[in-house]
């Protein structure tokens, strides 16, 4: 250990010393402890012979981990400031082959799982200037140490639990590289989930490191908790929702099985309901409203299996069954996600793929980056979906939405999100893309900016990055179902005063009405939506066609402007993607004399 970790060490165990070290004499003997003990895998082994759906998904988990015998153990390799997607493969790989030994007992999975963390292990560094790659590097071996510590030879247990302390437990307690204890997002989550994973593991032959990271832990992770509160909508989206609550519940789930106690973390406000909040932002076509960095194609997520279970809810996993309805949709999820070993430990009853969402078809959550949604049905595929938000641009990953929706109808996303750009794409181009300040070059990428959202643009200005827009209304009433958000933070300096009011009307018809007052006489305010959909204009309506379905879109209010549709092309450079198949619906109006606007567009489905 250098004199500098050492002293970190010696400063965090002055601190509060006595509570680590009471957590430490509990930790549990022996192996395995991280996320199952012996008897949970006893279990687990009686379940598959009685559970056909449950030893279906393990059977594709064993092809998985068959497959990954003959194939080359990883290499160090960065993409570009990178070292996260060897990171992730390590995770899947181990958790493969760990649970593959764990339930058959065959020595091939042990020994290649050993050779891939003697591998991962000899690597120079898990890249700390990017500590995201250390968590799940620490998180994959930790596991591995703990689920296949009996039939590790006594040199790969000393070689790889080496490797867990000296590349990631001590570089996480070095000021100069874990700033990240302090961020309210999900490096926060991730970072101390990996180390928590890693200290649990080797406690018992590095106490005093384990000691001063679980102290580590303990004092930080309420600021990666904190953007939960108060209802469960995690502001950096669903997407990073599924990656920052992963190893909160890795981290959650480990303490209590090592040391019998999980700190509370699961009772930070809004953390067990944002399960919930996760299905809310998943359309019924099982497409994700992808505010933020994300995708709207929805993934198979492990982690709601634990909150099915935590919460005794199996209708949390209405979704997650979708993907998992024939043998190659199970193995194409094992395939996809990392942490597909872990939904076989947290798999619900038998008899609980029937169950539905038992949630409000009309709900708003609260907080940094607030939503509202609005649906007609649960279990009918074809129901209508709205989702729309507030929110600021300057919060962890977010884009310039505020006011912005996705809607669905008939089967059919109508209105859509562009989502995220691949980073490496836009940072080997030297794009400042972390920089959030009003001038930053994050905002000349046009699927970031408000010019390729479904909201509004005053004098083809940008949205303020520091404009918080919220809720003031909301009512969940079937005959008055409707959301107010107020996106005059956003429009500062551009507006007095901005109301965007999202109402369901009789046979789905959504209404989207915005208010403006104060805007300089003549400005241009654009309203925009992107979309799939053929559209045909005929002045102030425009007809869309996606799927051999229809949309009337129709300005309402008495105003002189018609619909205009383009290809959602960005401006001509050598960063911005390329969006094929998207166009955006637009119309623009100029503010009147009397700098007041009301702009009325009604949106109609059809059978």
């Amino acid at each position: 250990m250098s004199p500098r970790i050492k002293s970190v060490v010696f400063a965090l165990l002055l601190i509060g010393w006595s509570a680590p070290a009471a957590e430490l004499a509990a930790v549990r003997p022996g192996h395995p402890r991280l996320l199952a003990l012996p008897e949970q895998w006893t279990q687990l082994r009686q379940r598959l012979t009685a559970e056909p759906d449950l030893a279906a998904y393990h059977q594709a988990l064993i092809e998985a981990a068959r497959q990954l015998l003959p194939q080359p153990v990883l290499r160090y390799q960065k993409t570009g400031r990178r070292l996260l997607h060897v990171s992730r493969e390590a995770v899947h790989r181990v958790l493969l082959l760990a649970y593959a030994w764990q339930i058959t007992g065959e020595d091939a999975f042990a020994r290649r799982a050993e050779a891939e963390m003697l591998a991962v292990a000899a690597f120079p560094d898990w890249n700390p200037s990017h500590f995201l790659d250390v968590g799940e590097a620490t998180a994959a071996l930790a596991i591995g140490y703990d689920w296949l510590f009996d039939r590790l030879t006594p040199a790969a247990r000393t070689t790889i639990r080496g490797a867990i302390v000296r590349l990631g437990l001590q570089p996480g307690l070095d000021p100069k590289k874990n700033s990240w204890q302090r961020t309210e997002n999900n490096w926060n989550q991730v970072c101390l989930g990996g180390l928590t994973l890693g200290a649990l593991a080797v406690a018992e032959t590095e106490p005093q490191t384990s000691a001063a990271v679980l102290q580590l832990a303990r004092a930080g992770i309420h600021h990666g908790l904190a953007p939960y509160a108060p209802d469960g909508v995690y502001p950096e989206g669903p997407s990073y929702w599924a990656y920052g609550t992963s190893y909160q519940v890795l981290m959650i789930a480990a303490l209590e099985s090592a040391l019998g106690s999980d700190w509370d973390l699961a009772a930070a406000p809004g953390f067990l309901p944002s399960a919930g909040t996760f299905l809310q932002t998943t359309g019924p076509s099982g497409r994700h409203y992808n505010y933020a960095d994300g995708g709207e194609g929805a993934a198979f997520e492990p982690v709601v299996f634990w909150f099915a279970r935590r919460l005794h809810d199996p209708g949390l996993l209405q979704f997650e069954w979708s993907h998992l309805q024939s043998p190659a949709d199970i193995r194409h999820a094992v395939a996809r996600n990392r942490f597909a070993p872990l939904a076989a430990l947290w798999w619900p009853p038998a008899g609980s793929a029937t169950a539905t969402a038992a949630l409000p078809l009309r709900w708003h959550g609260g907080g940094r980056n607030p939503i509202a949604v609005f649906r007609s049905s649960w279990t009918d595929p074809a129901a209508l979906y709205l989702a729309c938000k507030g929110g600021a641009a300057e919060l962890n990953h977010a884009h310039m939405d505020a006011g912005s929706f996705v809607l669905e109808a008939n089967g059919v996303r109508w209105a859509l999100d562009l989502g995220m750009q691949e980073y490496e794409s836009l940072e080997s181009k030297h794009i400042d893309l972390w920089n959030k300040t009003q001038a930053s070059q994050r905002w000349s990428v046009y699927r970031l900016s408000n010019f390729s959202h479904n909201t509004l643009t005053i004098g083809g200005q940008l949205h303020r990055v520091d404009g918080h827009a919220t809720f003031e209304d909301f009512s969940a009433e079937a005959a008055d179902a409707h959301a107010t958000v107020d996106l005059s933070p956003v429009f500062a300096g551009q507006a007095r005063s901005v109301r965007r009011t999202f109402r369901i009307l009789p046979d789905h018809v959504v209404q989207v009405q915005d208010e403006l007052s104060g805007v300089a006489p003549g400005t241009a305010i654009r309203w925009q939506m992107a979309t799939r959909a053929d559209v045909t204009l005929q002045g102030a309506t425009a007809t869309l066609r996606q799927e051999g379905r229809t949309l009337t879109v129709r300005l309402v209010s008495s105003v002189a402007a018609v619909f205009a549709v383009q290809p959602a092309d960005p401006p001509a450079d050598n960063f911005n993607a390329a969006n094929p198949g998207v166009r955006i619906l637009s119309l623009t109006a100029p503010a009147p004399a009397n700098s007041t606007l009301t702009l009325t567009i009604e949106l109609v489905p059809h059978d």
